[in-house]
This record gives C-alpha cells, structure tokens and sequence, in this order.
C-alpha cells in the first residue's frame, strides 16, 4: 500500500492534452456550464491516487464515486480484463452461459449471510435496484398473494435513478423534476436528528424507534397490499447517515411480523465499505436481498445485481422446465468482462483482507476526522466504517455554494478528491489507505476548511 504520491507515481508520463471541446458530453450530476468553463479533468490513476493532465497527483478521498474499493488499476484486476477481452468479449446470459458468471454468483453468495444463495446480474446499482423491486412484486405474484404491490422507501434514501429507484428513493432532487413516479410507494421518516445525534462516532444511540413508523405505514395501507421495503443500511448518497443501534433489527422484525420482504440496498457498503462483505454482517441481520455494484468490480467494470434468499429464488421454480420463470434481465447481465474484473477483485479483497484492514483503520479514520471539530463552519461529523461526512453551514444567500468550493480548492490548491452532496462533505477513501495517508486526508481538510468562508 503505498504511503505518498511519489510512490505511486513512478515514471512521469507525458502530458495528455484537453479536449478543445466540451460541449457534446451533458455531464451526469454536475452544473455543466460551471464545470465546462473551468474543468477538473483527470487523466490516470494508481493505488490511492488520481493525475491530472499535467501529471499532478490527487489523492482519492472518494474511491472513485464509492467504488474503487481496491484502490485504482490494481495489476490483477488489470490483468484479468485484458485476458478476458482476449478469450470472450461477450455472451449472451439468456438461455446461454460461461464459466466465469457462474463462478462469480458463487463467490458473492458464499460472502452473503445466511440463506442468500442466488445471484441475479445487472450492470449498476440502479438496475439492482429496479431488479430487487421487480423481483418482490412477481414473488408475491407467484406465490398467489398479487395485492402486495405496495414499495415503502424512506426519506433522504437513495437508490439509484431508475424510475423504481428514484420512487422509493427520497432525495427531492432526484424526484421533483420527473412527474408522480410509480403509483403505490410509501416512505418511512429519515433517521437523522442532530439535536440527538451530532458528532456521533458509529451507530448513533438515538433513532431505533424510528423503525416502529413502519407499523403505522402497513396499518394505514394494510400488510395484505405491502410488497418490500428497501432501505440503505447506511445512507450513503444523501450524506452518510449510519443505522441508529437497534434500527435495523426493528425492521427486519415488523416485515417478518407482516410477511414483507425486506431489501437492503448495499450499492455503496457493500464490499468492505463497512469492514465487511455487507453491512447486513456488521448488523447481524439478514435481509430478504441484498443489491450490490460499485465495489464488485472496485469500480473497473459496470456490474450489479441482488442477492436473493434461497425461499424467493425457490418460490418462482415451479410449472414447466422449459418455459421462463422471471421475465427480466439485461443484454449486458453477467458481462464477461466484468465476471472476469469481479473474480479479480474479490481476490485482491481476499488475499489483502482489505474488509479486515477497513475494520482496523476504522476507528484511526474516525479519531482523524472528528479531530476537525471545531473548525470554522463544522456544524456535524458522522463517521462508520471508511466513511464519513461533514456537514458545513450554509451561506445564506446560496445554500450549497460552501461545500462547492471546498470541493473545487480541495482538488485544485489541496491535491485531495472530495465528495459534496449538498452542503456536507463526504468520504470515502479505497480500503488501502493507511494510517499515514489518513492523517494526510485530515490535514488538508484543516487547512482547507480552516480558509474556508
């Protein structure tokens, strides 16, 4: 794991010119017209670090957008994709097959708790998503019980941007310009209170009541129409919120109570992020399914898919063997590529504990970033696993504008790689990062949030 820049950079490489035109891209999630007159371009990556054009290094607080959890070109992965793309570049996953997607389904069912066995493909976490919810209304369907229809999400989630995903989600944002969505969705209360929970190290005390808000819901809507209730274990996107102690498990009981599927969206903890191969582990519950992307890979294919309880994937297994069971998938489900990239990663995973080596950092990382408290504009830090958030106060007259420049300074004057959502600050740096490179990440945010006005 290397501990600076230098390291791994190696060799200078030549300069890589910027293209004279910005124009045809329409950038997903960023201010185009701000990024285009000014852009932050990056050209190649090594272990814990992007390079810019001009060669200078920046460090990766974010591992990638929450996916590179192996840390950026790792040689086995590498590898593994252009051996792959060399053998076979693609086969069709309908009524087709090759070693590598079968080999890999194993893989992630023996790292998923309990009685979650099988593997459906997608290609992001989006298409999980949306698969997780396809997959919990024609359960019901096929086991004679078609009114549960109903999806509960919760407020603040986030989980994906297909038309399920951004339903059940609840990031205004990503709704309020799309129309009324999927009819038939209900949503649980956030559980983040600062007045209860500000500067919290872990799983805050306060909030596992929050759960019981569920009763209400089922009994407003009656169980007899309620499919599923998706929920992150920790909310990632909206600006790390992790579980109240307690929470989860409340959960997992009023679904088991009203005989509602439950479905863990681990898109972002999976794969380590937690100090486990799902955060379902850290928490000790089992869920109905468990989605997962990102971190499959570490980022270098697109891939997703749900785990899914061995009672669900059984339910559908009946009537002629010749005829289709689930009427769903994707071209590109359980791509070569990316089996061969997932195999390699859950490898380097494997013989480097990095699940193991995030659970030791975890409490080095919190103490470093907690240790900004007190810093012009900090009003919370939230820290689990390699994750963490910090939320800035607004400027009055531009709700967002604060945590904007500290993205932009922190690439351009401080060689760091910051999330924003918002005005808070997130963090989520690949599993390799040491302890040095730890304190590094915290220095600069002090200096940065230290000038920051």
């Amino acid at each position: 794991m290397p501990s600076s820049a230098a390291a791994a950079l190696g060799s200078p490489t030549s300069q890589t010119e910027i293209p004279n035109d910005l124009e045809a891209f329409w950038m997903p999630f960023t201010p185009n017209r701000s990024f285009k007159k000014n852009p932050r371009m990056i050209t190649r990556a090594k272990d814990m670090f992007y390079y810019t054009p001009e060669g200078r290094a920046v460090m990766d607080g974010t591992a990638g957008l929450w996916c590179t959890n192996a840390g950026h070109n790792r040689e086995p992965i590498v590898a593994a994709i252009q051996a792959q793309a060399a053998e076979l570049d693609y086969a069709p996953a309908f009524q087709f097959g090759h070693p590598k997607a079968f080999s890999v389904a194993s893989r992630i069912a023996a790292l998923a708790p309990g009685d979650l066995d099988h593997v459906f493909f997608a290609n992001s976490g989006s298409e999980a998503v949306d698969t997780a919810l396809k997959i919990a209304i024609a359960y019901n369907n096929v086991r004679g019980q078609g009114t549960r229809t109903r999806l509960i999400g919760r407020e603040r989630g986030y989980h994906g941007v297909g038309f399920g995903g951004i339903s059940v989600g609840g990031i205004v944002s990503n709704r309020k310009q799309f129309g009324t969505l999927l009819a038939g969705v209900d949503h649980l209360p956030h559980t983040y209170s600062r007045e209860h929970q500000a500067f919290t190290v872990g799983e805050p005390e306060w909030g596992a009541h929050l759960a019981d808000e569920l009763e209400r819901i089922v009994t407003l809507h009656d169980a007899s129409t309620v499919a599923a209730v998706i929920v992150e274990p920790m909310a990632g996107s909206t600006g790390v919120l992790p579980p109240p102690k307690g929470y989860l498990q409340r959960l997992r009981a009023i679904c088991d109570k009203h005989g509602i599927l439950l479905i863990f969206d681990e898109v972002i903890s999976g794969f380590g992020r937690l100090g486990f191969a799902f955060a379902a582990e850290r928490y000790g519950v089992v869920p109905d399914m468990i989605c997962f992307a990102k971190g499959v890979t570490s980022g270098a294919v697109p891939m997703g898919g749900v785990v899914v309880r061995k009672p669900v994937y059984d339910a559908f297994m009946h009537g002629p063997e010749h005829v289709i069971e689930l009427f769903h998938g994707y071209t590109y489900s359980a791509h070569p590529l990316a089996c061969a990239a997932s195999l390699a990663a859950l490898d380097v995973y494997r013989d480097e504990d990095l699940f193991g080596h995030a659970r030791r950092m975890e409490p080095v990382w919190a103490e470093a970033i907690h240790g900004l408290r007190g810093l012009p504009n900090v009003l919370d830090i939230r820290t689990v696993g390699l994750v963490a958030a910090i939320d800035l106060a607004s400027r009055p007259d531009a709700v967002g504008a604060r945590a904007y420049e500290a993205m932009d300074r922190a690439f351009r004057e401080a060689d760091l790689m910051i999330r924003i959502t918002g005005d808070t600050i997130a963090l989520t740096p690949p599993l390799i990062i040491s302890e040095t490179q730890i304190g590094e990440v915290a220095d600069k945010l002090r200096k940065l949030l230290s000038t920051l006005h």
